[in-house]
């Protein structure tokens, strides 16, 4: 066999053919514990339609080859070409299928209504948030939990869930997904990605003070991941972006985040967070809350260096967002 005809094999039934099954599917991705290490929580995705795979925790991926240097421990291609013509013939065609748990909803009698409740507007003044904007890309909810009522401001995801916030609250309303929101027209070659929607507001919100009669805030589209352990889901749609700006937290699982989205897509990929430092998130850079470590400028390089991330060159001053 040679190269083309080995990339061919779809590395799910390849991995099946070694006795390696997924645990759960989610959209195009199959996940694994990872043949390569021993882990209780999987961490090993195949992209079914790219036919690529990623090992989150090992922070490696790539085509069929590429496991097979991981799995037999070799760099010579003759070998493991040798290798995988020999398991060829126990590769088979197969699906998956996957139970669906069944859970009682936490969150009961839900009304989504458009955001005009004064607490929330004034919550949300309170965050810096531009109010018209968040009028348009947010909703009221009304709901009951454990038999109490509450409203809240609710931000949707791809999934028909819904991110929660209020003055007291903060947490989801199932299922947990991301929010990737297109522009209409032509696609855009730029994707933004925030970590969550207040950060997204936030930055919404930044381009109105700055721009405003020329914001461009339809120029690109944006990826609000709604917590750092959606960026699998993130990076299975940012395949087609040319430009990756992203913007998230600077902290360990922000840093970690972005590092994730950058092993995957390398040049790509721009870490933004450097023009808020000394900030927590872009809603704190919004307000002018500092972070209150000592110095957290060298803190947050530390946690780039401890991640393996790319330190991004100190910004001018009098750079906006």
């Amino acid at each position: 066999m040679n190269i083309e005809d080995v990339k061919q094999i779809p590395i799910a039934d390849y991995l099946h053919s070694l006795g390696y099954s997924p645990v759960k599917q989610q959209g195009n991705g199959l996940w694994y514990k990872s043949p390569l290490r021993e882990e209780y929580e999987p961490s090993f995705k195949v992209n079914t339609d790219r036919n690529l795979w990623y090992d989150f925790g090992a922070g490696k991926g790539g085509n069929i080859i590429a496991l097979a240097k991981e799995l037999y421990c070799s760099d010579s291609l003759p070998y493991l070409l040798n290798r995988i013509a020999e398991q060829t013939p126990h590769v088979r065609p197969v699906s998956f299928s996957f139970p669906q748990r069944r859970t009682e909803p936490s969150f009961q009698h839900l009304e989504v209504r458009d955001l005009t409740h004064p607490a929330l507007l004034r919550y949300l003044q309170g965050r810096g948030i531009n109010i018209e904007l968040a009028k348009r890309e947010c909703k009221e909810l009304h709901f009951t939990n454990n038999g109490r009522p509450f409203f809240a401001i609710g931000f949707p995801n791809m999934a028909g869930g819904y991110e929660v916030r209020n003055s007291f609250f903060k947490g989801c309303i199932a299922p947990k997904d991301i929010t990737h929101i297109r522009q209409q027209g032509e696609p855009r070659e730029k994707c933004l990605v925030f970590e969550g929607f207040m950060d997204y507001l936030s930055f919404l919100t930044l381009r109105m003070k700055n721009c405003p009669t020329m914001p461009d805030l339809d120029r690109q589209d944006y990826v609000i991941l709604n917590s750092t352990v959606n960026v699998p889901k993130a990076i299975d749609v940012l395949y087609p972006y040319e430009r990756i700006h992203c913007m998230l937290d600077n902290d360990k699982a922000g840093y970690e985040a972005t590092r994730a989205i950058e092993l995957e897509y390398s040049y790509r990929v721009r870490d933004f967070s450097d023009n808020y430092r000394g900030y927590s998130d872009l809603n704190d850079y919004l307000c002018g809350r500092k972070q209150e470590q000592k110095n957290s400028t060298s803190q947050a390089q530390a946690i780039k260096q401890e991640t393996g991330q790319r330190a991004a060159p100190r910004q001018k001053r009098g750079r906006g967002i």
